[in-house]
């Protein structure tokens, strides 16, 4: 455990933002697998927002997230 105020702060910091990263994470994961399922406008149009998203704040690559839309276009023209 962290000792000095500033560790303290840096760990409680950490863990607020791990949650909201999970939680990003697994919406688009949801999101991704329900528009791959079903390829309608707005499964995509969701499943393309919390890409961006996730990728603007870092919690997935930027390439990933562009290969996950182009997949996500290639099941909708099949």
């Amino acid at each position: 455990m962290p000792i000095i105020k500033s560790a303290k702060k840096k760990l409680k910091q950490d863990k607020k933002r791990k949650v909201r990263n999970v939680a990003l994470k697994n919406k688009y994961k949801e999101a991704y697998k329900k528009a791959k399922k079903e390829p309608k406008a707005n499964n995509l149009k969701k499943a393309y927002s919390l890409l961006d998203k996730a990728a603007k704040r870092k919690i997935i690559h930027k390439n990933k997230a562009s290969r996950l839309k182009s997949q996500l276009a290639h099941a909708r023209k099949s």
